[in-house]
């Protein structure tokens, strides 16, 4: 995004130059998917796609915000009084985020914002975690506030869950906040703890969009960790991160089958996701191109989250990586996104394959984006 159109705008808007400009980059998963909720491992690069507030201070406890990419639709609140507003969806995010930090013992008052981002909506990529901590950032810098990452990513996965209304776990929000220039990160859902591992000079994140709107996604990703919750419950463990392959089978006899299977892909997918960090440091390709490959078919067979699109992507797709990169679905599910890492000499070979055969098969057109991991908001 350029800064001058931003401050330009921002200038029409609400007549003065804004005092910053804060970023928050958008985030792919590499793998570990619908583990994060599940206290388990995520293997995130944060991305170079994400979403930008330029901000000043004002003299009264209000909140004008503007929000480009929305026709510069205006949201105007009191901080004294935060309440959802049911007829411009995309101000809960700054409503949601603005109510948890005055819950907080931080003390900052009103704000002039102007928002715009560049990540693809609905497409899995994470748009309202990079929307909730650029703002949290914003307002942070704003006002000195001693906010840092991992606080940061808290409180705008508090105010997704609490205001918005959607159960996401951590993951989107710490890698936004904390992510690494040229580097993934194995996050440890449970304890908080991360862990970089620099993605190899040879290979390249590639997305592609499947253009399937992500139809569902809130109330079965409510339900998928309903279904998780019950299968730990069951398994007398706090969460599915406490359970084996092994309990998991002996208490199968008294588990609903499809709690079964929801179980069985979390406890897989923290070891996958566990092997493939641990490959990508060594620089073993083809372990990681393993664990993608599983990934994939656990989650179309077990967790029940892709669609034929998507399984259609990472079939032809895995036809010209072979054990030279990986692929699979990225993202909640139901549509949006597949991400392949893939060798810089084969990025042209998988935009062909995807333009050539794509549309045919399914009548949806693909977009792709080739990204490099950036610098999350607080690191």
């Amino acid at each position: 995004m350029d800064n001058q159109i931003l401050s330009t705008t921002f200038q029409q808007q609400f007549g003065t130059a804004p005092a910053l400009v804060a970023h928050a980059p958008g985030r792919v998963n590499l793998i570990g998917e619908h583990t994060d909720y599940n206290e388990g491992f995520v293997f995130p690069a944060a991305i170079n796609f994400g979403t930008w507030v330029a901000a000043s201070t004002r003299d009264d406890n209000n909140i004008s915000v503007i929000a480009m990419d929305y026709g510069n639709q205006h949201n105007e609140f009191a901080l004294t009084d935060i309440q959802h507003d049911e007829s411009q969806g995309w101000a809960n995010y700054v409503r949601g985020v603005i109510k948890v930090l005055a819950d907080t013992d931080v003390e900052f008052g009103g704000a002039n914002l102007l928002v715009t981002g560049n990540v693809p909506q609905g497409a899995g990529l994470s748009s309202s975690a990079s929307f909730e901590v650029a703002i949290l950032k914003a307002i942070s810098a704003l006002y000195e506030l001693p906010i840092d990452g991992v606080q940061a990513a808290l409180l705008g996965q508090k105010a997704e869950n609490t205001f918005v209304g959607c159960s996401c776990g951590i993951m989107d929000q710490l890698i936004s906040a904390m992510g690494n220039e040229g580097k993934a990160m194995l996050l440890d859902c449970q304890s908080l703890s991360i862990e970089h591992s620099p993605l190899p000079d040879s290979h390249q994140i590639v997305i592609i969009n499947s253009n399937v709107k992500r139809g569902l996604v809130d109330s079965e990703y409510n339900l998928r960790r309903q279904q998780c919750e019950q299968g730990a419950s069951l398994m007398g463990v706090a969460s599915l991160r406490e359970a084996t392959m092994d309990l998991l089978e002996t208490t199968k006899p008294h588990m609903p089958d499809v709690v079964y299977r929801r179980a069985k892909h979390i406890i897989t997918e923290n070891a996958r996701t566990l092997a493939a960090s641990k490959a990508l440091k060594s620089g073993d390709i083809a372990t990681v191109s393993e664990a993608m490959a599983q990934s994939h078919v656990s989650m179309r067979d077990d967790f029940e989250i892709t669609v034929p699109p998507i399984d259609f992507l990472v079939k032809i797709i895995d036809e010209v990586l072979g054990k030279s990169g990986g692929v699979r679905m990225t993202g909640g599910g139901f549509g949006g996104c597949v991400v392949a890492l893939a060798p810089t000499d084969k990025v042209e070979a998988v935009k062909q394959v995807v333009e050539q055969k794509y549309f045919d098969e399914t009548g949806y057109t693909a977009d792709i984006y080739v990204c490099t991991a950036t610098q999350g908001a607080f690191a």
